[in-house]
């Protein structure tokens, strides 16, 4: 096959080009991740890393102190005195390695061992250095290869390169195998050059330009792991890798007209934490030891993150790695904050509930003193006391007013002095929640559904601006928020996200809520009589099809439910409200007799009807101010159990995801484009 002319911006070849050294921008470097196949660096990169490594060549003799290249959007460094490149903003044990490329295979533009390229590359100017390449360019081939004898040849330690002319090269292997091969397609007739030979192209098909680099970022997104990740400490790499390489998919199918982009950084805050060192695993029994060691990697986090000795050291490992590396972006990216670049976090399982409460300052040992003293208080106003019991009392409740006293001057003295810096250097745009039990948490916290139908109600807008709350249907460990908000949402169906591939989707804010089941709802307004006997939305399921899996989804219930409601008898009361459990198991348990089933019978007296219109969509006067559940629409042809021990983890590829994620935060900064424009006219 003939060479394809090679790509510049500036126009075609020249015409009667002669044989030189390779121009910078004809080198291009790779760098390999997975062992198989080398990638390219883009043209801005390769073309810096080429100066680099010019720039060490020069240096010989001397040491040279070349700065490493900062390459892939600024993720990664490549030091080229090593040929080695490492992430810039994670650990990563084994560095990437990467590689020089001048002669490339044929077809696949892969590139050949530095090695044997070198070799071929100093015979090549070694015999042709100075001539023309004109006769190809000025009628092709003017002879098949096929027919043309070797005007050059180099042996090689495995293979061996013919030089059918300047601008017709050929590797061959020497193996066995190819000689037997090669003897027998000779004998039938074909040419030794196409039979077994390899054609190479000098120099990368496509010139490298500083114009060819990636579009500034405007967004930086965390993403923040859950539990298990001392079982794995480099999952949440792999995750964040797989969603950003998803986000690039989308970006370049849906936003390739926008001059920004959106950057994810893996969040790994539990590797470096010691806890309770190796106590808990000195106390595990050594039968099926590799089961208990994976549930102590991973359900164990849940147990410390409700330990008053363990939670703030994970608190503050997941405040302290977000602050480190949101000084790192701004250090290496000065441009960043000067035009208002924005943050936001992802989070799934556990590092949503761990996220929040970084966000919002939540403490239960605060919380828990304050319900003592109130305790105290009443003790002293209800109880019957003896003088002397009495008198000691008010004595022990003056001592520890004035040691709060005291305990508050100090601390206003060392905050006088020193200026308490903020818990996280950046204010977070969005919070997206992916397979989240951040809702039992709150709910187990005392938060009821108010009536504002406003985000406020559990996180205010003046610390992030928008909380969103993505699930699988078949997740046993997400929840849902808005009924925590808004008491009847418990009966709208979640947002459905769209697929990545629907044609013209209608804009999430356009979606109108709507009842899970609105052929049972009735069309017109009830009699204020029948008002109590109307179906009440708190015993409603919360999602349609919860009676498949749900065995898997109690089980997740349960080991939530006992984690985050220790010393407290709440659970069976809760779920029902919030609406975890199916419409089959709630008509059984509402038979219940006891204090749980007393419960449920009593939300359902009195509820008022919901305003609602024939086509079962709600009154305006009742909605949320925003959407916060946001639904995966299920796969057509998976199977339900499957899917629920499966869904947890399947966020991190999704493309419906990525496309939501990036529609957001697309969204945002278009809408804020628009409002800087008006205002300037």
């Amino acid at each position: 096959s003939a060479l394809p002319e090679r790509r510049r911006p500036g126009g075609g070849r020249p015409r009667y080009e002669v044989v030189r050294e390779l121009g910078a921008e004809e080198v291009r470097w790779f760098y390999r991740e997975d062992r198989k196949t080398w990638k390219p660096f883009i043209g801005y990169d390769s073309l810096r890393i080429e100066l680099a490594f010019r720039a060490l060549g020069s240096a010989a003799g001397e040491p040279a102190a070349v700065e490493p290249v900062c390459v892939r959007s600024g993720l990664y460094e490549v030091d080229v005195a090593s040929a080695e490149s490492y992430p810039v903003y994670w650990n990563q044990t084994e560095k990437i390695p990467v590689m020089r490329g001048q002669w490339f295979i044929d077809g696949t533009w892969q590139p050949l061992e530095e090695e044997e390229s070198n070799l071929i590359e100093q015979e090549h100017l070694n015999r042709f250095k100075g001539q023309q390449l004109q006769e190809s360019f000025d009628m092709e081939i003017s002879k098949p290869v096929d027919g043309k004898e070797a005007i050059h040849s180099l042996k090689l330690s495995r293979n061996h390169v013919d030089w059918h002319s300047v601008d017709e090269v050929y590797l061959y292997s020497d193996a066995t195998t190819s000689k037997i091969a090669r003897t027998v397609t000779q004998k039938l007739g074909f040419s030794k050059a196409s039979s077994s030979g390899t054609r190479l192209h000098r120099g990368y098909v496509e010139e490298a330009t500083l114009e060819d680099k990636p579009p500034q970022t405007s967004h930086i997104v965390f993403v923040v792991h859950g539990i298990g990740q001392k079982m794995d400490q480099g999952r949440i790499i792999k995750n964040t890798a797989m969603m950003r390489d998803t986000a690039r998919k989308v970006e370049e199918k849906y936003f390739s007209n926008l001059a920004t982009h959106v950057e994810f950084l893996p969040v790994e805050w539990r590797s470096k934490l010691t806890l309770d060192g190796d106590t808990v695993d000195s106390i595990t029994p050594d039968k099926v030891r590799g089961l208990r060691d994976m549930l102590n990697s991973s359900a164990m986090d849940i147990m410390y993150y409700t330990s008053p000795l363990y939670r703030d050291e994970l608190v503050k490992g997941l405040q302290q790695e977000l602050n480190r590396l949101y000084s790192l972006f701004c250090s290496r990216n000065p441009e960043f904050e000067e035009k208002g670049g924005k943050v936001s976090i992802v989070s799934h399982s556990l590092g949503c509930v761990i996220t929040y409460d970084i966000m919002t300052g939540w403490n239960p040992v605060r919380l828990y003193e304050q319900l003592l003293q109130k305790e105290e208080e009443e003790e002293l106003e209800d109880r019957w006391l003896s003088y002397e019991e009495q008198r000691l009392l008010e004595e022990l409740y003056i001592t520890k007013q004035r040691l709060r006293e005291i305990e508050e001057r100090l601390h206003e003295l060392k905050a006088s002095t020193i200026s308490k810096p903020p818990v996280l250097k950046f204010k977070v745009e969005n919070f997206f929640c992916m397979g989240s039990p951040l809702a039992v948490f709150l709910a187990l916290r005392g938060i009821r559904p108010g009536t504002s139908g406003s985000q406020d109600h559990i996180l205010p807008r003046t610390i992030c601006n928008r909380l969103l709350n993505i699930f699988h249907p078949t997740d046993p460990v997400a929840y849902r928020l808005e009924p925590l908000i808004l008491k009847h949402y418990s009966n709208i169906s979640p947002v459905q996200i769209h697929w990545y591939n629907t044609a013209n989707p209608l804009p999430y804010e356009h979606m109108k809520p709507s009842f899970l089941n609105p052929s049972k709802e009735p069309t017109s307004a009830p009699d204020p009589e029948s008002a109590s006997a109307a179906p009440s939305p708190t015993t409603s399921p919360v999602m349609v099809r919860r009676h498949y899996g749900e065995s898997i989804t109690n089980i997740g219930k349960a080991s939530i439910l006992g984690a985050a409601s220790i010393g407290k008898g709440l659970g069976g009361m809760l779920f029902s409200r919030f609406g975890r459990s199916s419409s089959t198991s709630q008509s059984m348990e509402t038979g219940k007799d006891g204090p749980e089933g007393d419960e449920k019978k009593a939300t359902t007296v009195g509820t008022p009807p919901l305003p609602h219109s024939s086509s079962g969509f709600l009154e305006p006067t009742v909605e949320l101010e925003h959407r916060i559940d946001f639904e995966l629409r299920e796969g057509l042809v998976e199977s339900r159990y499957w899917s629920a021990v499966t869904s947890h983890t399947a966020y991190w590829s999704s493309l419906d995801i990525a496309l939501f994620l990036l529609t957001f935060m697309y969204k945002q900064d278009q809408d804020e484009t628009d409002k800087s424009s008006l205002d300037t006219l």
